[in-house]
């Protein structure tokens, strides 16, 4: 008999994976989600099958009846608490997969109360943009056990991600580490590409020349941030892709590894920086993309581009 499978968490990047889940895996019972908003839940079972969705009013009442557990949260308090919550039930023989972008310090230590209390556990971070996410394209990066590995492999490639980086049998906290540590790369990319655009702008030689070049040299996520500065998406849309505030915690536990680990990331400190000018100037609804219009105005330019 197949594993009954509990979804916790809807954002940006859960919904594509769900959609995944419930197209490209037969699964023999309904999917359960939770999400602390009930609306989400109901707009990701309209857009699938009758029948493929059951919706939980909370997490205990799904922890019960499942086998396999995903979890992809926002924060590291806010996985905790979901963590707690399963804690109160049973876990033994249940495997709980974390998919959040957390430090590893929590990963552990959340790993470590899950496996006391008689459970599996994986770390599995996921690389990828909401889009990638729901093409099924995303990058899963999997540490633990190589038992716990194998039991939630068939959830991934070709499911709900393109590929898989195995980290069978090493510390859950390596998959986290790796995640930070690559989300360093689309700080830098963002930041880079912000500040070529502002020097083309001022410099007269315009920001469409630049963007057909980075479309040539550098298609895909280069591209599509270009796109999106340039069209004024990272200030004109209702909700963001990848929020201010969850890019500063990445940002935030890459610096911490760094300087725990002796070194230091001056791209990334630079970047963090701006970022905290547009959580200054947009609130909570900021864009990590919004780092083009911090270089703007620093440049003398609107942070609004027209």
């Amino acid at each position: 008999m197949a594993s009954r499978v509990l979804w916790i968490g809807l954002g940006n990047m859960g919904r594509g994976m769900v959609k995944n889940l419930v197209q490209k895996r037969l699964l023999d019972q309904p999917l359960l989600i939770y999400n602390r908003t009930k609306q989400r839940s109901i707009d990701v079972a309209s857009q699938l099958p009758e029948g493929k969705i059951e919706i939980l009013d909370s997490i205990s009442s799904g922890v019960p009846l499942a086998d396999i557990i995903f979890i992809i949260l926002s924060k590291d308090d806010v996985v905790e608490s979901a963590i707690t919550e399963i804690l109160t039930h049973d876990i033994k023989g249940k495997l709980i997969v974390d998919c959040s972008t957390i430090h590893p310090e929590t990963t552990t230590r959340i790993a470590n109360s899950i496996t006391s209390a008689g459970g599996e556990f994986l770390a599995a971070p996921v690389f990828g943009a909401p889009a990638m996410a729901d093409a099924g394209q995303l990058i899963g990066v999997l540490a633990g056990p190589s038992s716990s590995v194998d039991r939630a492999r068939p959830y991934f490639k070709g499911v709900m991600a393109k590929a898989e980086i195995d980290m069978s049998d090493e510390p859950y906290g390596k998959a986290l580490t790796l995640k930070l540590i690559g989300n360093t790369f689309v700080f830098n990319m963002v930041e880079q590409l912000a500040e070529g655009h502002v020097l083309a702008e001022k410099s007269g030689l315009g920001t469409k020349y630049l963007h057909q070049w980075v479309e040539s040299m550098f298609p895909g996520p280069y591209s599509a941030y270009s796109t999106r500065m340039l069209t004024g998406d990272y200030h004109t849309r209702e909700y963001p892709l990848f929020a201010v505030d969850l890019a500063r915690k990445d940002a935030g536990h890459a610096l911490n590894l760094a300087e725990q680990s002796g070194t230091r990331m001056k791209n990334l400190e630079t970047a963090d920086e701006h970022l905290k000018q547009v959580k200054e100037h947009a609130g909570e609804m900021g864009d990590i993309a919004g780092i083009y219009g911090t270089v703007r105005r620093e440049a003398g330019l609107k942070y609004e581009n027209s």
